[in-house]
């Protein structure tokens, strides 16, 4: 799968994805640091990226006006990282390709 991490996640999300055979870009590689969201979430749209992110009330607004977004992920902040990359993981697994793209899932 090929995922657009957004400026709020961290970089052992994008080092975990890869691990695991995804491309995952992280948006700062690809866009100015202050990119509004609306702009974010149309690079993911144009590219076919799957959003991830921790800001959820701005990209939950964004997908409900753009319900056809190649799916978009938001990850919950956790205690630990481990915690994070464990729930996404366990995301990825149930879900599959199929229960994330276009959809709106939380990990």
């Amino acid at each position: 799968m090929t995922f657009l991490l957004d400026q709020d996640i961290p970089e052992e999300i994008a080092l975990l994805l890869r691990h695991w055979g995804h491309t995952a870009t992280v948006l700062r590689d690809v866009l100015p640091i202050t990119t509004p969201d609306a702009d974010a979430f149309f690079y993911a749209q144009t590219y076919g990226l799957i959003m991830v992110t921790c800001n959820r009330d701005d990209f939950l607004a964004l997908a409900a006006v753009h319900p056809e977004h190649p799916g978009l992920v938001i990850l919950i902040r956790r205690r630990t990282r481990q915690a994070e990359c464990g729930k996404l993981l366990n995301l990825l697994q149930r879900a599959g390709e199929s229960g994330l793209r276009a959809n709106v899932n939380f990990a």
